[in-house]
């Protein structure tokens, strides 16, 4: 709530019978002094009393289809099970991961504080990182907020979200983390990385690795199945809920293009996103945007030729592909693709009003998971659009599909309440 401006209450001065000679300019110098000091003292009592942060405790006890390897008990949330690890990395430490409720505020903010009462052993670790959702419906990439550094949110948001990641050594103690307190605020500055308007997603040319790994669990918890369709990104920044495509890239290689959901953390490292200009980049800041660090470290020996965790760096990788995306976009082996991350774009997407009722929102442009529902009409911001399977209503046909970035997935376009078979101003992704 904003805190109301106090200001300072003054007497008139009280009128006086007319005198003559010296007591008379004397009184108009006193008169004019008070004036001029009540003037100058006029800004300060109008200045408005900075807006007061709100805060809120986080329920740790609500665990879900976010959360990944987690359990809550004894009034503590911890990692289930100290063996496992997401597939893309390969190693031997227990990892969880805990998507907190959202919480919406009243007012815009964009500067987030993270306050733990847990217990880390010296071989564990727990990260919490934030996002917040704009009024249009778009979320932000997470960003770290370590203990005593507020995160700074790249824009104004009206919902915030946590996240929780916690590691341990197998066979260790692993971290417990009783509560979360969470303060959010309006720096009163301009954005930490505003993004221009109307500019296009970033794209560069990297190096991709097939994932495999059927039957493991990714970083988000998806199990991982036959002629699958995601990719690994290797930063947490940029890492979408289980089932949702928030966060989704292009990926071109010599036969086609597609577009797959950010489901899983890697290769190599886990906090390199190359994709963000050198000086937001959360590490490797002095790498030039789009150029990986595995990269770096492979071609050119680059941090003693390791990866973040000191690995050997074998191959310059700074994409996994899903065995689908990967045969798809026409690989037979590892090698070289063209990659667009779509929500870096600073372009506001365009409305559309949906129709109908029981929308489906599918977290891919087929008949595949429904990640939201649509109860009846709704105004819905189009980032772009992807050719998917045809879907027939009210004796037409349509085989575009529109990426919703505020609900995490696709609706077909014959569901949108516009005659045109592809939806006006609305680009391909």
């Amino acid at each position: 709530m904003l805190t109301p401006s106090l200001r300072r209450r003054s007497s008139a001065p009280r009128r006086r019978p007319r005198t003559t000679g010296a007591l008379s300019g004397t009184a108009c110098l006193l008169a004019l002094a008070g004036t001029a000091l009540a003037a100058m003292r006029a800004p300060a009592a109008d200045a408005a009393a900075p807006p007061t942060p709100v805060s809120w405790r986080a329920d740790l006890s609500r665990t879900g289809t976010d959360d990944v390897n987690v359990r809550y008990g004894s009034g503590a949330l911890r990692v289930r099970d100290g063996s496992v690890s997401p597939a893309s990395l390969g190693r031997n430490r227990g990892y969880a991961s805990a998507v907190l409720d959202t919480h919406h505020v009243e007012r815009p903010v964009n500067r987030v504080t993270v306050d733990l009462d847990a217990t880390v052993p010296e071989a564990a670790s727990v990260e919490a990182d934030v996002r917040g959702r704009t009024a249009d419906g778009t979320w932000t990439e997470w960003r770290r907020a370590a203990a005593g550094t507020p995160a700074r949110l790249p824009r104004d948001v009206v919902d915030v979200q946590a996240r929780l990641t916690l590691w341990n050594v197998k066979g260790e103690p692993t971290a417990a983390v009783r509560s979360v307190t969470l303060t959010a605020d309006d720096t009163g500055s301009a954005p930490a990385d505003p993004v221009p308007p109307a500019t296009a997603a970033f794209s560069a040319r990297v190096y991709a690795t097939r994932e495999g790994l059927v039957g493991h669990t990714t970083a988000n918890g998806h199990v991982i199945g036959e002629n699958d369709h995601f990719v690994a990104l290797p930063s947490r920044r940029a890492l979408s809920p289980s089932g949702s495509g928030q966060y989704s890239v292009q990926v071109c290689g010599p036969a086609r293009c597609e577009t797959a959901p950010v489901w899983d953390v890697g290769p190599w490292n886990t906090h390199d996103d190359h994709w963000n200009p050198s000086a937001r980049r959360e590490q490797w800041q002095d790498l030039p945007q789009g150029l990986p660090e595995a990269q770096a470290a492979y071609e050119d020996g680059y941090n003693g030729g390791r990866d973040e965790f000191g690995r050997q760096v074998a191959n310059p990788a700074g994409i996994d592909l899903a065995d689908g995306t990967f045969h798809n976009v026409g690989l037979d082996d590892n090698g070289w693709v063209t990659v667009t991350y779509l929500w870096t774009g600073g372009g506001e997407p365009t409305s559309f009003l949906t129709r109908g009722t029981g929308v489906s929102v599918r977290q891919r442009a087929t008949t595949s998971a429904r990640v939201a529902s649509l109860p009846g009409p709704t105004a819905v911001p189009v980032r772009c659009h992807v050719q998917g399977q045809l879907v027939t209503y009210d004796g037409y046909g349509n085989d575009a599909r529109s990426s919703l970035p505020g609900r995490g997935g696709h609706v077909s376009d014959i569901l949108v309440d516009m005659a045109d078979s592809r939806l006006p101003g609305v680009p391909a992704c």
